[in-house]
């Protein structure tokens, strides 16, 4: 890593695992993107089932991410199923040298360009569990110092992408899944809380709750999931973790 990168790496990392919403991780992600000079960027989740809906935490101008979502284009645009195959992180502009686009997908290139997305640097992730998702970062034009920065720090970012991804896996996934316990959304969070060292009266703070109403929670975790004490329970959430990686 260049000189100055472990330490805004190290900031990132805090900010990912003190992140509990998309409003967090967006945050999170664009305070490192700002510090590196990629001011713009998107993380799209594809959903594992063709009914689901994609997840998308972006600070690209909202009416755009509306409109793409609403479009359902991410079944059609080419850098989306570029990354479906995985591989390395690839740069990319409108005319995609060496592809066939439709019209239809020039039309959606024309778009992004109305909204100054132009060109980019995209991060395909395919994880262990065949999820399937993809970090870009964004340019409005043929910019030198945007494709400087892309790739002196390509590898620093396709790690950072990977972290978000699996931060964002685990907190927004819906999967309350511990030892094979399902828990109650306060119950989980509060379970992830104390297992960051937080106390019931700490977790009440930072949740809004009664420090009480948090060792409630805590402690019907604690019996849904057959264990005496707050750090047995603090491990099986742990190893349930880390079989999803």
């Amino acid at each position: 890593m260049t000189r100055g990168l472990p330490g805004i790496f190290e900031t990132f990392l805090e900010q990912l695992s003190e992140s509990v919403d998309q409003t967090d991780f967006r945050e999170a992600m664009a305070s490192v993107a700002t510090r590196l000079d990629l001011l713009t960027f998107a993380y799209l989740s594809l959903p594992l089932q063709p009914s689901g809906e994609p997840k998308l935490i972006s600070n690209y101008p909202p009416p755009w991410t509306a409109h793409y979502l609403q479009n359902r284009y991410q079944n059609l645009d080419p850098i989306v199923l570029r990354a479906r195959c995985g591989g390395c992180p690839f740069l990319w502009e409108p005319d995609l040298r060496g592809a066939e686009i439709s019209q239809v997908q020039q039309r959606l290139f024309a778009e992004a360009a109305e909204f100054g997305i132009c060109r980019g640097l995209t991060i395909p992730i395919v994880d262990r569990r065949g999820c399937v998702a993809a970090m870009t970062f964004a340019a409005d034009e043929p910019n030198s110092a945007f494709l400087r920065v892309a790739k002196q720090y390509e590898q620093a970012l396709q790690l950072m992408a990977t972290y978000f991804h699996i931060h964002v896996r685990r907190k927004l996934s819906g999967n309350r899944m511990v030892d094979g316990v399902l828990l109650t959304p306060r119950e989980y969070e509060c379970l992830q809380w104390a297992a960051r060292g937080k106390s019931a009266s700490d977790i009440g703070c930072i949740l809004g709750l009664k420090p009480r109403t948090a060792a409630f929670h805590l402690d019907n975790a604690k019996k849904k999931l057959g264990v005496r004490t707050q750090n047995q329970a603090i491990s099986l959430l742990a190893s349930s973790r880390s079989s999803i990686l």
